[in-house]
This record gives structure tokens, sequence and C-alpha cells, in this order.
């Protein structure tokens, strides 16, 4: 078996970035690396068959390419993966894996390569509608005189006269999904804003043609509880592991 490895323009690997896409069927985090420019892409033959490929990107500076973050074989080729992904990693020089949980394949590969692994961040999914009610409170788009003091979030929520909470989608992630952020101004938190403009964003999408996800870092406990008291539940994890030496 001759394994090959060649570094391709985004177009050479395009169609099998499309069946990982539609295998995985989840919001994949890093796909605005692909439209931004971020990330390397490589091409796996076998035998001279084009079999799968691999993405590569900077963990902490965009320009360097030091995190192997996509690694796709065709099912046929998959008990193959432990030596294809060793001549990946021998030519992109990656020393890293990022990963999300729920790319049950990348996911192997970390765990069979990487020491000192951990979570970053989790993800979610949306599982239920919420109706929660806000009196005196109004979810509505920014206004160009809106006092923001320098938040561009597209959505507001304002109670009072006052804009209390903010928020907005971001679009660049794989369709159908759109990401959900937001934040509550410090001092009217705990009063059920979050969780509003949550449910909110989460209409707002739908009506978009869009699926709304969600993520958070992995200590922050009360962004996890507003995300599941709006309808989230937790569907993986953001993980990270350095890739061990391999042996001479």
């Amino acid at each position: 078996m001759r394994v090959s490895i060649s570094k391709i323009g985004l177009d050479g690997i395009r169609d099998l970035r499309t069946m990982f896409l539609h295998e995985n069927n989840f919001q994949f985090v890093c796909n605005k690396c692909h439209d931004y420019g971020w990330a390397d892409t490589w091409l796996f033959r076998i035998d001279n068959v084009r079999v799968g490929y691999g993405s590569v990107w900077g963990t902490d500076r965009r320009q360097d390419r030091d995190t192997i973050f996509e690694f796709y074989l065709l099912p046929p080729y998959r008990k193959h993966a432990s030596v294809v992904f060793e001549e990946f990693q021998m030519h992109c020089k990656a020393t890293w894996i990022e990963s999300q949980s729920n790319d049950i394949f990348l996911s192997t590969m970390l765990y069979r390569f990487c020491e000192n692994s951990f979570a970053e961040a989790i993800l979610f999914e949306d599982d239920f509608q919420t109706s929660f009610e806000m009196p005196g409170a109004v979810f509505r788009k920014r206004c160009e005189n809106d006092p923001m003091n320098g938040d561009d979030s597209e959505y507001v929520v304002e109670a009072n006269g006052e804009i209390v909470a903010s928020g907005g989608l971001m679009l660049n992630y794989n369709i159908p999904y759109a990401d959900i952020y937001m934040q509550t101004r410090e001092t009217h938190r705990e009063k059920g804003y979050a969780t509003y403009i949550v449910q909110e964003l989460k209409r707002t999408a739908y009506k978009m043609g869009r699926v709304p996800a969600a993520r958070c870092n992995i200590g922050n406990r009360i962004s996890q509880a507003t995300l599941e008291k709006a309808g989230f539940r937790v569907c993986g994890f953001r993980l990270k592991g350095a890739i061990r030496a391999l042996e001479e």
C-alpha cells in the first residue's frame, strides 16, 4: 500500500469536504477557517486513489499551521486511518489536534495519538422550544441611535427604555447552522433577560431558514445554564490534545 499526501487548494477537496459535512450533520465550529483563508488543506491518496483529506490551521495564531482540525477518509479506507494520519502529521508537521467530540473519526485520532488532551468548550444543539415572557421587555433589531458602547450586536432587548441585553447570529458556519451569541448588561443580570434573548434569537434563526446552535467555555456554568434553560442541550465538546512524538 502506497500512501501519498499532497498540499492542495480547497477546490481540490471540496467534494470530499461536502461528504464530511453531510456525514457529520452538525455545526462545525472551524468551518469559517476555510472561507477566510486561515487553513491549508491536504489530499490523501492510497495507491493513487483519492481517499480523503485533512486540514490544518494555527491554534493560537492564524498565520501558523500547527493544528489538525479536519481529518476525513472515505469509509472503505478507514481501516488505514492510523497509517494515513501518521503520514499526514509528518507532512504538515502539526503538533496539536483540535476536534469536536461529535466528530467521532477525528476524536478517535486525538485519543490515539495525543497526550494531555482536554475540553476547551461545550457545544450545544437545539432541543425544545420555550415560551418565556418578559413583561415590559421588547426584543428588536438594533437601531443606529441605540447607545451600544462599542457593542455591534444586531439585536437587543429593551426594558423600560434601556437596553438590557444584546446578541446576534453568526452565519459563517456550515449551512444551515447559525451560532447564537449574547450578553447582558452587568446591572441587569440574573433577571431572565439572557434566557429571553437566546429564546428570541432561536426563533429569529428559524425564520431565516437556519438551525440555531451555540457554545460556551467549559467552565462557564452560568452560560451553560442559560442555554439549557432556553431549550439547548449539550451535543459535544471542543477537544484539544498535543500530538505525541512519533517513534523513529
